[in-house]
């Protein structure tokens, strides 16, 4: 509690006793303090997440930058992020095979897979990434639809990313992107 919003509490306290102020203004001054309190606390669980969040960041950053000092994945292997998931399938990839996936997804969820692009996008253009043999599926990869899909992709040994988030420059947001990473050209 702000010291300067307890010594007036205080001081109405003792103004009370003295019979100098209204139960009304000692009511006032404790809410005062309530609120008061309220707000600290509020402000340190802001600052919490806040610590938490660059924390995050951090560790995100340095993810990226040893990934793009050509850190290699073993084939099969999995990289995990705060805002993205990135597996190396060791099994071979072309965008002919987009309807085997499709058809997996069809048959469990009883609908055809949300598929944002398939191949080289605008956007992709815009960023001037080679995603030719590539296809975004608009899913959220900690769903439901998002799991059971990069499981099947892993059980083919399909290479994807997924991110759970936008990333300026590489993501619009959460999706899963099946195929190898693009990489810049």
């Amino acid at each position: 509690m702000a010291p300067r919003r307890a010594a007036l509490h205080t001081q109405s306290t003792a103004l009370f006793a003295q019979g100098l102020i209204s139960k009304r203004d000692l009511d006032a001054s404790e809410r005062a303090v309530v609120d008061e309190k309220a707000k600290i606390d509020d402000v340190r669980k802001q600052m919490s997440t806040a610590d938490t969040q660059i924390a995050e960041v951090l560790v995100e950053v340095q993810t990226e930058q040893q990934m793009a000092k050509g850190v290699r994945i073993p084939k099969g292997g999995t990289v995990r992020t705060t805002s993205f998931i990135r597996y190396n399938g060791g099994g071979a990839w072309s965008l002919a095979q987009a309807s085997t996936v499709d058809g997996f997804f069809h048959l469990k969820f009883g609908r055809a897979l949300p598929i944002a692009v398939f191949g080289q996008g605008a956007i992709h253009n815009r960023w001037r990434l080679d995603h030719h043999n590539a296809m975004d599926i608009s899913l959220n990869p900690d769903g439901a639809e998002g799991q059971a899909l990069m499981d099947y992709l892993r059980s083919k040994g399909i290479p994807f990313s997924a991110f759970r988030q936008a990333i300026p420059g590489t993501a619009t947001g959460p999706h899963i992107h099946v195929g190898l990473p693009s990489h810049r050209y």
